[in-house]
């Protein structure tokens, strides 16, 4: 593994000084970027002789987006960072999340085809807080919260190389032949908890060699109605023939814009790493709120 580690980042390496050279093709001189951020409200509240039935609720998020991207004869370079968090809090419940991820992502692509690209990624993903198992009970049958995610507990870096497939704006596939994934889990606690595919209690770092697949929409389906859905496959190339070789992700994100600072989101993730749990994991998340776009 430290030798497929040391040729991806090599590779990577290279890359710094031959996109220099870019700087003479009069159009790589500029990165496109787009900045959107935004926050999202929602809340409730009945009176404590409300016959209808309900909880007084109070839910808040905050999201920050940010893409850059370099086209020119020879690359095509793209910068894509997410952030995002929410807290929910029940009248009869303590505050919670119900939304939490930092995710990053760099690819630089060389054109060998109008169509086609040999490509070179890095894509790192993690949580900002604490996240908990609730309503489990202890031995004397008392309820507790179990501590499950933290802070790179887990995160993860997959680093790959291979082929991409973009016949337009709104669409790219990814074959990426030869990609590690990282596992980290530096909290101690998370740790000996034996979780997330560590090989044994207490370690730190899984690496595995991976096969990978990706396939990214983005496209304005109506004037004010943005779909971006991105499906990504994860095999594991020392485990084929077992049927928990495979991590799925999906994400999908549905954005209605009222005007130019308001809009409505939905947002669903279909998630499934035996790793974590044999079964699939599923999320979504209606939300309106302000938002403000820079672009430049």
């Amino acid at each position: 593994m430290k030798l497929i580690t040391l040729v991806i980042f090599c590779f990577l390496s290279t890359l710094s000084p031959i996109l220099g050279e870019s700087k003479a093709d009069s159009t790589a001189n500029k990165w496109k970027q787009v900045m959107t951020s935004g926050i999202n409200l929602n809340q409730s509240s009945f009176s404590d002789n409300w016959k209808g039935g309900g909880t007084n609720t109070l839910a808040i998020g905050w999201y920050l987006n940010h893409t850059a991207n370099v086209s020119n004869e020879s690359w095509r370079l793209n910068s894509d960072l997410n952030l995002q968090v929410g807290f929910l809090q029940n009248r009869t419940q303590s505050l919670r999340k119900n939304i939490d991820r930092i995710a990053y992502e760099f690819k630089a692509g060389y054109r060998i085809s109008p169509k086609w690209d040999f490509y070179g990624s890095t894509n790192f993903q993690t949580q900002f807080f604490n996240g908990y198992e609730y309503g489990k009970k202890n031995k004397a049958g008392v309820p507790v919260d179990s501590l499950i995610s933290s802070l790179f507990a887990p995160a993860y870096l997959t680093s790959s190389m291979g082929l991409e497939y973009h016949p337009d704006k709104s669409f790219y596939t990814r074959i990426g032949i030869g990609s590690l994934r990282q596992t980290f889990v530096f909290d101690q606690e998370i740790s000996r908890a034996g979780l997330y595919g560590l090989e044994k209690p207490g370690d730190n770092i899984r690496n595995q060699f991976v096969f990978q697949y990706l396939v990214n929409i983005d496209k304005d389906v109506w004037e004010n109605i943005n779909v971006k859905a991105r499906y990504s496959a994860l095999i594991d190339y020392f485990r084929l023939t077992l049927s928990n070789s495979i991590v799925h992700r999906l994400d999908a994100n549905v954005t209605m814009k009222v005007n130019k600072y308001v809009s409505t989101n939905l947002q669903m993730v279909l998630f499934r790493d035996y790793d974590q749990d044999p079964n699939w994991q599923f999320s979504q998340i209606l939300s309106m709120g302000l938002v403000y776009r820079i672009e430049k």
